[in-house]
């Protein structure tokens, strides 16, 4: 029960690692709101863990601010999980169309500022909080013909590293994970298409073997979040099976 009495919120809650981090954080006792643009994911997964269910578009400044208005006028909020994300297909980075660009920006990176624009002013006033970003192995050891989504994630990292040191005087502790893919709703996008041979080249780079699952997510996030990690904040930790070794 090491998140005991926490509520935390979980972006992109409704499926894939963001679903493996809400498991967690009920079965360690933390009130869960369950975010996605996905409302039935998110319901579905609220509905499981005893949490309750929050639909947003994370990428848009209205909607993240009426979820605010939402949770925060229901209590106070400990833990922000930015896990929502996407990807573009596997394209050479000249290719990559406009209208991915600008998803993958809004949804990888203007996410975290709109998100933190929403509930930092909350965290500070409490001189506590946790904010735990879902950043990637891409953005530290880019793979080919991924180059938009790589350096979303690159952004997620320093970002990370750049909200720890301005709000660690306020109490308020900032960490990223690094996955490695898994068997979530864009696994076949990383991969361009999803057979025995691609799989298998991919994880020969994984020297465990293995692709993350939801559950790694989940146990690294809730140490992240926990007060174990007290004296944790700017790190991006690699969940990876030694992928970026």
């Amino acid at each position: 029960m090491r998140l005991q009495g926490k509520r935390a919120i979980v972006t992109g809650g409704g499926s894939g690692f963001g679903a493996g981090i809400a498991r967690k954080f009920a079965a360690e006792g933390a009130t869960v709101i369950v975010v996605d643009i996905n409302l039935q994911a998110a319901k579905d997964i609220a509905s499981e863990i005893g949490g309750t269910a929050h639909v947003c578009d994370i990428g848009d400044g209205g909607s993240v601010n009426a979820l605010a208005k939402t949770v925060l006028g229901e209590g106070p909020l400990d833990i922000l999980v930015n896990n929502a994300g996407t990807t573009h297909l596997p394209t050479a980075m000249e290719d990559v169309s406009e209208a991915d660009f600008d998803r993958v920006h809004n949804v990888n990176m203007k996410s975290v500022y709109l998100t933190a624009r929403a509930f930092v002013p909350h965290f500070k006033s409490r001189k506590n909080g946790v904010i735990l970003n879902v950043a990637s192995t891409a953005g530290v050891s880019p793979r080919p013909r991924l180059n938009w989504y790589n350096a979303s994630k690159g952004w997620v990292i320093t970002a990370t590293k750049a909200m720890a040191v301005e709000l660690a005087p306020d109490g308020v502790r900032v960490n990223a994970i690094n996955p490695v893919a898994g068997e979530t709703p864009l696994l076949k996008s990383f991969m361009g298409e999803d057979t025995p041979e691609v799989r298998a080249k991919f994880l020969s780079t994984i020297p465990i073997g293995r692709f993350s699952t939801p559950e790694d997510m989940g146990n690294a996030a809730c140490f992240l979040c926990s007060d174990e990690a007290s004296m944790i904040t700017g790190v991006a930790m690699e969940v990876d099976g030694g992928r970026c070794i």
